[in-house]
């Protein structure tokens, strides 16, 4: 794909500095640009690069003044940063803007999908599906019966979306995710052997979440495992039955939640979190990486540790624990010298 100066600041609503008819096909860090790259100066420490870069476009910010001579065409907007977001977004949907069926896929008769439907070869699409508009679905994706899909939904390869499931617009669901896989629920008999309960629930994904590769959903055992609006989650990480996860949350790679765990809105969870079953965890909640949580959480708490405990004790305490040796003889000096000196008294008494 080619743009040139002039296509890029209309899609930006930016100032253009340089040749209009400039063209670019790839994008590039402004210290590694090349001929044909577009870039961004958003950060003042890379302002040096701005001169000895061959990117052919780079976009800054509005307040940007050169102070030699550039060899790149500037874009000006009120936000580098946001506004390179924002041409990477658009890139993406272009890159991604794929349409048809292809061939071989199974596509069950009682299957239904909306206009601009991208189904990829070797997918299978379950009884009863429902599909919305402008809905990708790359190859090697199962999706099982019943399952509903809205629009502007992507699905990326491997992807299984197991029956009952309910995928909200515009949502991202990458390669390798498990959706509504049986919760972890087995009762004890008599005897000590486990037996299965069924799981008879579904998972509910609300419109805009993101769902990293390797993650796994279960679905609930009654009712539905949910993830309200917004939620972000990271690469391998394992959400149990029943769970629900509040609107904008987002959580780290590798972070395991034990069934029927209600996490609040805007909650921010770090990577290697584990997380016991039937707490609460409050609104705007933040957990660092490696954490324990065993027990309910308050509205705005911040945690650290195994169990965790609040973040700024959790600082004090470790500056003594790793501190501990030289404390403990410290210790051990002072009771030394007090039974010596103890003595010494007992004796001249």
């Amino acid at each position: 794909m080619v743009f040139t100066a002039g296509q890029i600041a209309g899609i930006l609503g930016g100032e253009l500095e340089g040749n209009p008819e400039i063209a670019v096909h790839k994008l590039a860090k402004i210290e590694e640009g090349e001929e044909g790259s577009l870039t961004f100066l958003a950060n003042p420490k890379y302002t040096s690069y701005i001169y000895s870069t061959k990117a052919s476009i780079t976009i800054v910010n509005k307040d940007f003044t050169p102070d030699q001579n550039l060899k790149t065409t500037l874009i000006k907007v009120e936000d580098a940063y946001e506004a390179f977001s924002k041409i990477l977004e658009y890139y993406n949907q272009v890159k991604n803007n794929k349409v048809g069926v292809e061939s071989p896929v199974f596509l069950s008769e009682s299957a239904t999908y909306g206009s601009d439907f991208y189904l990829g070869a070797f997918s299978y699409l379950g009884n009863n599906v429902t599909i919305g508009h402008n809905v990708k679905i790359y190859p090697n994706v199962y999706v099982g019966d019943n399952v509903k899909i809205a629009d502007n939904v992507t699905i990326f390869a491997g992807a299984k979306i197991y029956s009952e499931s309910i995928i909200g617009k515009n949502c991202v669901i990458h390669s390798g995710v498990i959706i509504g896989a049986d919760g972890f629920g087995f009762s004890s008999n008599k005897e000590g052997e486990f037996q299965k309960v069924p799981q008879t629930g579904n998972v509910v994904l609300e419109e805009n979440v993101d769902i990293g590769a390797g993650t796994t959903i279960d679905r609930a055992t009654l009712g539905s495992t949910f993830l309200r609006r917004g939620v972000k989650l990271d690469n391998q990480i394992q959400i149990a039955h029943n769970v629900e996860i509040g609107e904008h949350t987002v959580i780290a790679a590798q972070t395991g939640i034990a069934g029927s765990t209600k996490i609040g809105k805007r909650c921010m969870i770090g990577g290697q979190v584990g997380i016991v079953g039937h707490i609460t965890i409050g609104d705007n909640v933040k957990i660092q990486a490696q954490s324990g949580i065993g027990r309910n959480v308050k509205s705005n708490e911040v945690l650290q540790g195994s169990p965790a405990f609040g973040y700024g004790d959790y600082n004090k305490s470790y500056v003594y624990f790793k501190k501990l040796p030289t404390i403990l003889n410290r210790i051990d000096e002072l009771e030394k010298n007090y039974s010596e000196r103890y003595k010494n008294e007992t004796e001249n008494h």
